[in-house]
């Protein structure tokens, strides 16, 4: 085991692709002496060569449409978006033309194209720096959206981007970048890129949060459980496709479910699990599902983000709100 931050842990998932197979190769900007501004791609050039992890001018529709044509011509690019914020130039690019051409093509051409990009606040960042983008990608058919939140997860699910035949977006939760855990190097992963995983088991409500948000809400299930509350967390990990199997065997146990997400509530993910498990659960519910995410305002300057970002009291405020239910 060796003790990886969840961007050291990107770095060794992206080293490994790199090293078994010669087809895949790091795009963007500043990710190649620089290593990326978060350093997520640190050393890779130096190792595998400047044909290999490469330098891009500052034009993100130009990066995306540049690795369709190498996955078309066989390739497994994996491009970096600077910031969240950045990747609205190349949208044309990915819900156009990337999540389209393989049902055009009527499975001939496949697409296996991955898209890093880093998400979330929390960091003090300038404007257009702190975006949560992921419902526009998850609206779109033909795009698989992953979200890690450990390194552990960081390093599996990067591979197993990378190893699939569909074009996938991979968000990583910025702020909590330098995260510690310990990581198998050697390891396979234990679930499936679409699986949803339980973090911490619970019998009296279920949270579903994802990415930045899954420490957030174990911490709050750490603090119910000092007043005899007992919380069940899951990491969603796939945001396209949704594991509502696992949701929906916690609610069978729990009966109550919270959402929680960075991105504002208002036709967020949250909006979709919700209507979901509310027509799949009815009989089981308790009480309504209960969503806790974002306001429906732009995202305000950095000295006043954590007024904007979910924190414990606000899950804690909506776990009690869905128990004072009876």
């Amino acid at each position: 085991m060796t003790t990886l931050s969840l961007a050291k842990a990107i770095n060794a998932g992206l080293r490994r692709s790199l090293g078994s197979d010669d087809r895949v190769m790091l795009m963007g900007e500043d990710v190649g002496a620089l290593g990326g501004v978060f350093r997520v791609t640190d050393k890779l050039q130096a190792e595998f060569g400047r044909e290999r992890v490469f330098d891009t001018p500052l034009a993100e529709s130009g990066i995306i449409g540049t690795a369709i044509g190498l996955a078309m011509r066989g390739y497994r690019p994996v491009c970096e978006i600077q910031f969240d914020g950045f990747i609205y130039p190349a949208f044309d690019q990915i819900v156009s033309q990337l999540a389209k051409i393989h049902k055009r093509t009527d499975g001939a051409v496949t697409v296996p194209l991955t898209i890093r990009v880093p998400y979330g606040g929390g960091i003090g960042a300038v404007e257009h720096h702190s975006e949560s983008p992921e419902a526009y990608f998850a609206h779109t058919a033909g795009l698989r959206v992953v979200s890690c939140s450990s390194a552990v997860d960081a390093y599996g699910m990067i591979q197993q981007a990378i190893a699939s035949d569909d074009p996938v977006m991979f968000f990583e939760p910025k702020r909590r970048y330098w995260d510690k855990q310990d990581v198998d190097l050697d390891g396979i992963p234990t679930l499936g890129l679409d699986d949803a995983r339980v973090v911490t088991e619970g019998t009296d409500l279920t949270v579903v949060a994802y990415g930045p948000m899954v420490a957030t809400a174990v911490a709050a299930a750490r603090e119910a459980a000092t007043e005899g509350t007992s919380v069940e967390v899951i990491d969603l990990r796939s945001l396209s496709p949704i594991d509502f199997d696992t949701i929906e065997r916690s609610v069978a146990k729990t009966g109550r479910l919270v959402v929680v997400h960075e991105a504002p509530v208002f036709l967020g993910l949250g909006a979709e699990i919700a209507a979901r498990i509310s027509e799949r659960c009815f009989w089981m519910l308790e009480s309504p599902v209960i969503r806790v995410g974002g306001y429906s305002t732009p995202y305000p300057p950095s000295k006043v983000e954590q007024y904007y970002l979910p924190d414990i009291d606000r899950v804690l405020d909506a776990i009690d709100r869905s128990l004072a239910v009876q």
